[in-house]
Order: C-alpha cells, then sequence, then structure tokens
C-alpha cells in the first residue's frame, strides 16, 4: 500500500498493488472512489461496496492495483452524500439530488489516480470500469487503456434505479439494470 497526499493529508489516495502484479505487462486497475456507506458499511443502495470487492476478487487472480481515491459521494463528501440521500428518499434519483444541493452530477477528478499509476511507471492498463467518464480520464495521459473490463454486479431491490439512473441518465456501460 502507497498513500499519496491529497488535499486532506489525513486523507490520503491509496495504491493497493497486489504482491503478483506484473509492472511490464499491461496491468489490471481499478480506480474506485471513496464510498463508506458501500465499502465499509455494505450499503445496497448503490453498488460501489460489491465492485470493490470483484475487483479485489480479480486482482488475487490476475494481479493488479487499486487506486482508492478519498472523493467520497462522486467528489461531494459524506454530509452531501448523506444529504443526497435524502433527497432520494423524496423521489429524487442520485443526479436530481446533486443538483439539488448545488452540485454537478459528478464532481469526481481522476488526475490524482492517473498520476498516482505514472509515478509507478505503468504505461498499459487493463481498466475495471463501467464509467466512460474514467474512459475518457486516460486520453493524453500517457497511460494506454488496452481494455475495459466490465465490472458489473448483479442489481438488488435497493438499487435498481440507482443503477438505471447510471446507464440512462449518466452512460454508465451496465447490461444489468433491473431484476429479473
Amino acid at each position: 500500500m502507497i498513500a499519496y497526499s491529497s488535499n486532506f493529508e489525513d486523507f490520503p489516495h491509496l495504491a493497493l498493488i497486489h504482491g503478483n502484479t506484473k509492472f511490464d505487462h499491461t496491468v489490471p486497475v481499478r480506480v474506485h472512489s471513496e464510498c463508506m456507506t458501500g465499502d465499509v458499511f455494505g450499503s445496497v443502495r448503490c453498488d460501489c461496496g460489491e465492485q470493490l470487492h470483484g475487483a479485489m476478487v480479480h486482482f488475487s487472480k490476475h494481479g493488479g492495483i487499486l487506486i482508492y481515491l478519498r472523493q467520497e459521494g462522486r467528489g461531494i463528501g459524506l454530509v452531501n452524500k448523506l444529504k443526497a440521500y435524502n433527497l432520494q428518499d423524496e423521489g429524487m434519483d442520485t443526479i436530481k439530488a446533486n443538483y439539488a444541493l448545488g452540485f454537478h452530477a459528478d464532481e469526481r477528478d481522476y488526475a490524482p489516480a492517473i498520476e498516482m499509476l505514472q509515478s509507478l511507471g505503468i504505461k498499459e492498463i487493463s481498466l475495471l470500469t463501467n464509467n466512460p467518464e474514467k474512459l475518457d480520464a486516460f486520453e493524453g495521459s500517457g497511460i494506454t487503456v488496452k481494455e475495459r473490463v466490465p465490472i458489473e454486479m448483479n442489481p438488488q431491490k435497493e438499487n435498481e434505479d440507482y443503477l438505471r439512473t447510471k446507464k440512462e441518465d449518466m452512460g454508465h456501460l451496465l447490461k444489468r439494470v433491473r431484476i429479473d
């Protein structure tokens, strides 16, 4: 584990590198933004915790690097994320809730992840993501995304609407967004 300073020194961004990662090959990478509710407390309002766990399983088999960015709630912070949850409970989707709080739909910045990978000498990656904005972030960065590896989880009743919003309104590359 390598800690990289961020705006809040007590909460650095992290790079977790699996022991059998081969840096001279295409490196599997997951850029994951902190989600305390999903990652730590197992909330199923989102698919974040499941994606984190799925990436860790993938890395245990193939090696890889988890970039853990400290940008909770799509970059709006934990307190505002909880306020957004309250608005969602009143009927807003995740995007409208962020707008109602004065934020963009997604406030995250992927430049720190790119800088972290560059500092490790990574040139080619296999990116575990469904988010087209993460793919776009690597354009012109000097790091080649050789492939995108989907990291889809089975929808649950609690996150079905959330996943639909991610697919339909944010362009996430998801196939399964409803419970069959």
